[in-house]
């Protein structure tokens, strides 16, 4: 999971660095929010299908609970590092904070390839993981959920563990599991959802009506998908989808002019979201090269795919008709392209706020889950929506009184709740 020639861990300490600055944070608070309050590591040994033991590496970082139990995602793969696992507890900490929810950061991880895993050894890995953290986390202190290459199984079995280790039913121990067995209605169209949430509050900031406005979207995963559906059914018209073909190894974008239709598209998509090149043209899309989502007409661009996609040498090619960009992807803008968008004065709802509606979600479910007791989607859906107004509205207004970009406004809304709990509990 490390990023391409850059320590991710640092990364977030240097974009923390930068907030502490404008905020002028005292010495103690800045070393305290820096780093970690607690990080474990440990052996996992699993009993393989061919007899042997093989012993994995797992982790789980606690960046901060000062304003409630930690929250984060346990991500499988070969390449998972405790630095990234660090980075991402931090970044939890401040995407709970800018939505207010009543959780802190946390990140868990173990170093293995699901691909070459069968069933059961994955199920020996989650209870392994377990064993090594049971008087650690739980309800009331840690509470986990899947992230990269992790699922609804893996949380139950997690969730399983845990219950024969402490002998009873402690469903908010863990979140992302199947609605009938302690999951969340809504949660499949909270992210996309919680977009386009943030995407209503900012046109309407900028005096634009949703039904006169296009929007070109990257990627065609859950996130995207619903985020088309929702911003459809508000009045927009998606003109642009870009996804990645499997079997070419590359990415392509398809337009149609007169708006994609989300559900024949996936008619037409495999389970990762990639497109059929040729069924797509036999609909009548456009399929043209994988950049091409970013250089369309549009009033609204929603990179939802992968980190470091609008760059400095890219981002000189979007067009004067973008107003909004909102970042339903993990950091999809670099550093460059961010200031490139600030001199065309487009507006941008960050990622850490504009894709927190998944973050709120799991916080209902593990709400639902710890007092037995499960709300209708719908109910759901309207708590998400108040949930992303009010902070888009929040960091909107702190950008447009302290004169800063709205990710510096997010970072500092962020920052000083998190700050500020840490001095109520006495602890700097």
């Amino acid at each position: 999971m490390a990023m391409k020639g850059v320590n991710p861990y640092e990364m977030a300490q240097a974009q923390f660095d930068k907030v502490a600055a404008i905020l002028d944070l005292d010495p103690a608070t800045r070393e305290l929010l820096r780093q970690p309050l607690r990080e474990y590591s440990f052996a996992i040994p699993v009993h393989m299908d061919d007899g042997r033991i093989q012993v994995f590496r797992g982790f789980r970082v606690q960046h901060n609970d000062a304003r409630g139990p930690s929250k984060g995602g346990i991500r499988f793969h070969p390449q998972e590092t405790l630095d990234t696992v660090r980075a991402l507890a931090m970044w939890m900490t401040w995407k709970c904070a800018v939505v207010d929810i009543p959780l802190g950061g946390g990140k868990g991880g173990v170093i293995c390839d699901p691909h070459h895993l069968s069933q059961r050894e994955q199920e020996q890995i989650c209870r392994g993981w377990v064993r090594q953290m049971a008087r650690n986390v739980g309800p009331a202190a840690d509470v986990p959920a899947p992230d990269v290459m992790t699922s609804g199984q893996h949380m139950l079995w997690m969730l399983d563990e845990f219950e024969q280790i402490h002998g009873g039913h402690f469903p908010g121990f863990i979140t992302g599991k199947p609605v009938g067995l302690g999951g969340s209605e809504g949660r499949t169209e909270a992210t996309g959802y919680g977009v386009v949430f943030a995407i209503r509050e900012a046109l309407s900031e900028l005096g634009l009506d949703a039904r006169k406005t296009r929007a070109s979207v990257q990627g065609f995963g859950n996130v995207a998908q619903y985020a088309i559906r929702l911003y459809r059914q508000i009045g927009g018209t998606v003109t642009t989808v870009a996804c990645w073909d499997q079997e070419d190894q590359t990415s392509y974008s398809f337009r149609k002019e007169s708006g994609v239709d989300p559900d024949q598209l996936v008619a037409i998509a495999d389970r990762f979201g990639g497109i059929d090149k040729g069924k797509a043209k036999g609909l009548g899309y456009e399929v043209l090269p994988g950049e091409a989502w970013l250089e369309q007409p549009v009033e609204i661009l929603i990179p939802a795919a992968l980190e470091n996609q609008v760059r400095g040498d890219n981002a000189p090619r979007i067009e004067p008709s973008v107003r909004l960009i909102a970042e339903g992807a993990n950091g999809p803008t670099t550093p460059e392209a961010d200031a490139v968008i600030q001199q065309k004065g487009i507006f941008l709802i960050p990622d850490f706020l504009a894709n927190a509606g998944g973050v709120t979600c799991s916080y209902f479910e593990q709400v639902q889950s710890n007092m037995n007791y499960f709300w209708e989607k719908d109910e759901v859906l309207a708590k998400l929506d108040v949930k992303m107004t009010a902070a888009f509205h929040a960091v909107s207004e702190l950008s447009r009184k302290r004169k800063l970009h709205m990710r510096d406004a997010a970072y500092v809304i962020a920052i000083s709740r998190v700050a500020q709990a840490c001095r109520d509990r006495g602890w700097v």
